[in-house]
């Protein structure tokens, strides 16, 4: 019950916070992962590198029959899709800070496909589509989580 307060959070009034320490994180290994795929990949390589980790945790568990877990780790993609549109926002204004005070990703690759203007809106639309994937993954987590498990009968 207590993801439903978080997930409302995220949805309405999302900001930095723990979690996008651990998304940053993996942003960074993204870049260095995709780097020797060409500039515009390695410029991608950070978002898809914090997707990556929430995706590969999700197959993990679901694999292991280990729904509740698996749900979360849906969580944490819709979590880092958010911290990724906030990105996407910055895009033109450039405020956030950035590591090493680098070149801004999502600038450098919207102002070369031409749709440095459009940045806040596709961040907004990001952002719903995360906002969906946050909602989904904590309703499912709540069904695990009061799904009452059947009883086993013993023979003999």
């Amino acid at each position: 019950m207590l993801l439903i307060p978080y997930g409302l959070w995220l949805v309405f009034s999302y900001e930095y916070h723990f979690l996008d320490g651990v998304n940053l994180l993996f942003h960074e290994a993204g870049h260095f992962f995709f780097r020797f795929l060409g500039e515009t990949m390695q410029f991608l390589g950070g978002s898809i590198g914090q997707m990556f980790f929430p995706v590969v945790s999700f197959i993990s568990f679901w694999r292991k029959e280990q729904k509740y877990e698996a749900y979360i780790c849906g969580l944490w993609l819709g979590e880092s899709m958010m911290y990724m549109a906030e990105y996407m926002g910055d895009a033109k204004a450039q405020l956030l800070p950035l590591v090493g005070g680098h070149i801004h990703d999502w600038h450098w690759l919207f102002s070369r496909s031409g749709m440095l203007d459009s940045s806040k809106g596709i961040a907004s639309f990001v952002h719903f589509l995360a906002s969906l994937i946050v909602i989904f993954f904590i309703v499912q987590a709540c069904i695990v989580s009061f799904r009452k498990e059947p009883e086993t009968v013993k023979l003999g």
